[in-house]
């Protein structure tokens, strides 16, 4: 259920702009944006950080690309999420020796502290990954190829997340576990 809620202003983003366009596929993604954070907001009772960021980022280059009638800005919010996740992520564990990932998700998942910061490194690598792979389409491909990365470009996190999800098997702690 959460990945087609994450998958639904994308799908709608695809689907706009192969019967209309750029800009009519912004305007439904902002839509569908809006509308995902809503549902989210109602099951939660709350937005996650990260959903914070996708819908402000999304409202902000999209009414740029909207305004401006420049699709460039919408092509480059993704880059500039996943950068911005990415150096959150690195100051917070160089900078400051906190660990996100352990913040937001500790009290769910029992991992010892270097699988923690494993993980940590990963979603920057990753982060960095995305934000450079998108501004290389955004720059050297037609809009219509951007378009088509978005949507067959969504494996990407799929196999991360499946990645993340089998390198921390082994190293969850089970509740049944004695302490030693």
């Amino acid at each position: 259920m959460k990945l087609l809620l994450d998958f639904f202003p994308i799908l709608l983003f695809f689907g706009a702009y192969k019967l209309a366009d750029i800009y009519v596929a912004t305007a439904v993604l902002m839509g569908a944006t809006v509308l995902q954070s809503v549902i989210i907001y109602a099951i939660d009772r709350k937005l996650p950080t990260m959903q914070k960021a996708t819908l402000v980022l999304i409202l902000l280059f999209g009414t740029l690309t909207l305004v401006l009638h420049d699709d460039r800005f919408i092509k480059w919010k993704p880059t500039v999420l996943y950068g911005a996740m990415a150096v959150a992520l690195a100051v917070a564990l160089w900078g400051f020796r906190k660990n996100f990932l352990q913040v937001m998700l500790g009290a769910q998942l029992q991992l010892p502290q270097r699988i923690w910061t494993h993980l940590n490194v990963a979603w920057i690598l990753y982060c960095v990954f995305m934000s450079v792979i998108n501004a290389y389409v955004a720059l050297y491909f037609s809009t219509e190829a951007w378009v088509n990365f978005k949507l067959w470009g969504y494996a990407f996190p799929i196999v991360f997340l499946i990645a993340q999800g089998l390198y921390i098997s082994p190293h969850l702690k089970s509740e049944d576990t004695p302490a030693a």
